[in-house]
């Protein structure tokens, strides 16, 4: 199975220090639908593995946080394309869970209920966290310019061999030129 995990706010999203709050404010890229959808035709699963602290901050509730996914999985299949599964970590940073990335949690959770070797799924995010989490799991890493992108490529020493490409369109192009 080939498959690809992805951040949400700031790689497919647009981001915000405010977090997205309600599905008004959930506001696609430009081509990162498209993107997604190539993914599909190309025969890729796609999963999302996104920190969401505003859940324990009380700044929405799941009951948001679903209608904020409901707003992106509609707003994908008008394009053509779908996402097979999200993943999320609802607590903030100073509960020290495994699931918040920059820890591998979520994403060997991903690899288990896919059934997949890490070392063979392409991972893209904006965050030096996301970038942290994908690597030590083994995955080919791919940061994106878009969301913290820019901020994280110049403020961090990213782990050896990521990717850096402009957006998610271009990520999805790289994944599959590299695939075939």
């Amino acid at each position: 199975m080939k498959l690809v995990i992805l951040d949400r706010d700031g790689v497919i999203n647009k981001d915000s220090d405010s977090f997205i709050k309600n599905p008004q404010e959930w506001i696609p890229i430009p081509g990162s639908l498209e993107a997604i959808a190539l993914l599909n035709q190309q025969g890729f699963r796609v999963a999302v593995a996104t920190n969401q602290s505003g859940v324990s901050r009380g700044l929405f509730d799941m009951a948001t946080l679903n209608a904020i996914h409901d707003k992106m999985h509609r707003d994908l299949a008008q394009v053509g394309g779908r996402i097979d599964a999200v993943f999320y970590c609802p607590h903030s940073a100073e509960t020290n869970c495994d699931c918040r990335k920059p820890k591998p949690g979520m994403v060997k959770e991903i690899g288990k209920r896919f059934s997949v070797e890490l070392d063979t799924v392409y991972a893209v995010g904006d965050a030096l966290r996301d970038i942290q989490a994908f690597a030590s799991c083994g995955c080919k890493t791919i940061l994106v310019r878009t969301g913290k992108g820019e901020e994280t490529l110049h403020a961090a020493e990213l782990p050896e061999h990521v990717v850096v490409v402009a957006d998610l369109s271009e990520a999805v192009s790289y994944i599959i030129a590299a695939t075939e």
